[in-house]
């Protein structure tokens, strides 16, 4: 993995982004802002989930100012979402938000605009300017000949002037696409000429099984790369859903420390019903907050010799299993005792 690249670090509430913070995994609330409770029963879901920010958006001036009723009942920090109407970002700021995601060039002119800059100065909160290869302006449209990484990257150069010229600098950049080679060459030409922290994502990904291997491919290369302070997977579905998958791709980056699973695919060898016993394992490690590799496999002639890396394991037979702890077996139990024997030794493990 190539160093992170290091960038301006911006604090969102107690969440910093940017600089060497951990990178941060958000998601949006999909109820309607105008329900409060379901508002922070959704956030607090999220929150379970490891959800570190949230982001709202919203239809009137009634459901921003709902806001301040939201943020008393949960513990993470809010995102407001705000298109075209200032008006919005500056009700946004009196109610409490911590975070605003807007384009300065579209909430109407520079007098509007200096007045959510000098709000936000105020209250030191800082702005995402989220570019969209779905909302380009039609002279770069033009100019470009269609949406291009060249264009979305002078997209967000504009709106970056814009606060600038307003002395403003507590700025996070995104540069989504549902394309995943456009998002992609987008974010890291970006990467060559600012140093403002990066929001990752690949817009409109589509349902559990596109978004997961868009937001895969294309949040995960970037992070390859160094380059990415804070994620969003967007997975029409559950949202819980886009924590996992964040989570997953953390995780498998070594840019979190939490569980991981090993697990055998089956073959013609397995003689036990492993893929169950899989899921089991997997669903229980999401419980687990802290670094630690588990294998569940096939069976026990190849199992320990492939999970050796494994911090503990099972390998089913016929009838009978082992336990092993970096390849080495430690037991013989009986095939129906597999699963429970392992979460008592993963539970008895230090530091559980």
């Amino acid at each position: 993995m190539t160093k992170r690249r290091q960038t301006k670090q911006v604090r969102v509430g107690d969440v910093l982004i940017g600089g060497d913070a951990p990178i941060s995994i958000q998601s949006m609330v999909k109820a309607d802002a105008h329900n409060v409770a379901a508002c922070v029963q959704q956030i607090l879901e999220l929150e379970e989930a490891g959800c570190d920010l949230v982001r709202l958006g919203f239809l009137d001036l009634e459901s921003v100012r709902n806001i301040s009723a939201i943020k008393k009942q949960i513990h993470i920090p809010l995102i407001a979402d705000i298109h075209f109407d200032y008006r919005f970002a500056l009700e946004a700021l009196d109610q409490g938000f911590d975070k605003l995601r807007l384009n300065p060039g579209n909430i109407g002119g520079r007098d509007k605009v200096a007045a959510v800059v000098a709000k936000a100065k105020e209250r030191q909160v800082p702005i995402r300017i989220g570019v969209n290869a779905g909302s380009l302006q039609k002279d770069l449209l033009k100019k470009y000949g269609g949406v291009t990484a060249q264009a979305l990257v002078k997209s967000a150069a504009q709106h970056i002037k814009i606060l600038e010229d307003l002395d403003y600098d507590q700025i996070v950049v995104s540069l989504k696409s549902s394309d995943v080679a456009l998002m992609t060459a987008a974010y890291r030409l970006f990467a060559q000429k600012f140093n403002y922290p990066l929001h990752l994502g690949v817009t409109e990904a589509g349902g559990p099984l596109s978004s997961t291997v868009k937001s895969s491919i294309g949040i995960g290369s970037l992070l390859l790369d160094g380059i990415g302070d804070t994620l969003r997977v967007s997975l029409t579905g559950d949202n819980i859903q886009e924590i996992k998958i964040g989570r997953e791709i953390l995780k498998h980056l070594h840019l979190r420390a939490e569980p991981i699973l090993i697990s055998c695919p089956t073959c013609s060898r397995t003689q036990w019903d492993l893929i169950p016993t899989a899921r089991r394992v997997e669903e229980y490690l999401q419980k687990i907050k802290r670094p630690l590799t588990v294998a569940v496999m096939g069976c026990a002639v190849n199992g320990p010799g492939e999970a050796a890396a494994a911090d503990i394991g099972i390998a089913g037979g016929n009838g009978m299993g082992i336990i092993f702890v970096h390849g080495q077996v430690v037991a013989t139990v009986p095939q129906a005792q597999l699963y429970d024997e392992l979460i008592k030794r993963i539970e008895a493990l230090p530091n559980n």
